[in-house]
């Protein structure tokens, strides 16, 4: 720990020693995210989606006149490599830095960031890279995983009359328990306490599920309904295990589960419902997510297969408007700025931040299905009722 502290203030120290001198005409901000690793694919399109947003800024002039250089580091799908990237970044100068979008992959960097007084971006869905877990400079753009459990619920029991469910959870990271837990909440909150048919775990690498399907299948009531709470590979895995097991009823989760990147472990996957930040093919309800998503694949030559472009783009968005705003990149001042936003106008939807809270609860959602294999849009939903805690 104290190695730490040394280095978060030699890199401070060269930061400030180095700043006068530094040209006036660049304003460097970091990248420590997985270009390698399992988790690659998650940040990819983060990254491809925050580098739009700075051709764009930088194309505008810049913030405050100056251009916008990336430094990057590759934390090698490490969480713990995030505290080395994050001091690296900051060494050189970078004002703010984006980190992986979640809590475990990014918190390690965050931290040092905050105690090195820079802002910290993310799409992490955990409260806790805010205020309450991290501190006062760190932000994330994404809807809060309570909040994605509860339009889960509200939806499946409002719009799909649904009225039984069985929660299989992955209890590998946080974000798919806080996802659970929300819709168990929520969903017992519209449906009664006896309307929940029973809930069972897994981890993300176990090799088989089959007392768990089995379990469902012995139920004396199936479910109307399946909330799946996981990531690949293990979520895709376990689906393809409930369909074998002839459980075919819908399947719900949430951004984890986000994209087509994955389907092919599910051939002809069907009756399949994930919420997301945006339709990445094309009939998004929102004719500027399209414009976005199409743009990207012009950008990049190749179709967009999850929605977290979107947050990427956003993120920098935020923050160059942020810093002009406040005249100054000095984190507090920044913050200060960020905190009044009160449904700001954002690629990824109207946002709103506060001095308590440093991610989105109600802002509206888009809820995706899968019939043969193929996405496509259903609609967009926002929450009524979340519980934070």
């Amino acid at each position: 720990m104290l190695r730490r502290q040394l280095l978060v203030t030699t890199a401070l120290a060269t930061f400030v020693a180095t700043g006068a001198a530094s040209a006036d005409d660049t304003v460097k901000v970091g990248f420590v995210m997985s270009y390698s690793g399992w988790f690659q694919p998650i940040d990819a399109s983060t990254i491809r989606g925050a580098m739009l947003a700075i051709d764009d800024i930088n194309a505008a002039g810049g913030v405050l006149g100056r251009q916008v250089e990336v430094v990057s580091f590759d934390n090698r799908s490490e969480p713990a490599l995030g505290a080395d990237g994050a001091i690296e970044v900051i060494d050189q100068g970078a004002v703010a830095v984006l980190f992986p979008s979640d809590f475990d992959f990014g918190a390690p960097g965050a931290f040092i960031a905050q105690e090195a007084g820079v802002i910290s971006l993310s799409g992490a869905s955990d409260p806790n890279f805010g205020v309450q877990g991290i501190g006062s400079f760190a932000y994330s753009i994404s809807n809060a995983a309570q909040s994605q459990g509860a339009i889960l619920a509200e939806w499946a029991y409002n719009e799909m009359g649904w009225r039984t469910a069985y929660t299989l959870l992955d209890t590998t990271i946080a974000f798919t328990n806080s996802l659970c837990g929300a819709f168990d909440r929520r969903w017992s909150e519209l449906a009664g306490d006896d309307a929940l048919l029973g809930s069972d775990t897994f981890r993300n690498d176990d090799p088989t599920i089959a007392s768990q399907v089995t379990r469902i299948n012995s139920l004396e009531q199936a479910p109307d309904v399946i909330m799946l709470c996981s990531y690949a590979p293990g979520g895709p895995s376990a689906i393809r295990q409930l369909r074998a097991e002839g459980l075919d009823q819908p399947v719900m989760t949430g951004e984890s589960l986000d994209g087509d990147y994955w389907i092919g472990a599910v051939p002809g996957l069907s009756n399949f419902y994930v919420v997301n930040y945006g339709s990445f093919v094309g009939d998004d309800p929102n004719p500027d997510v399209n414009a976005f998503f199409a743009r990207y694949a012009e950008t990049y030559d190749r179709q967009p297969d999850v929605s977290y472009g979107i947050r990427g783009y956003s993120l920098f968005q935020a923050w160059a408007r942020a810093a002009e705003r406040a005249g100054s990149f000095d984190a507090e001042a920044v913050a200060a700025e960020l905190d009044q936003f009160d449904n700001e106008p954002l690629a990824i939807g109207p946002t709103t931040f506060t001095p308590d809270l440093h991610i989105a609860t109600t802002r509206a959602m888009t809820i995706m299905q899968a019939q043969d294999g193929e996405f496509s849009a259903l609609g967009t939903y926002a929450p009524e009722t979340v519980h934070l805690d």
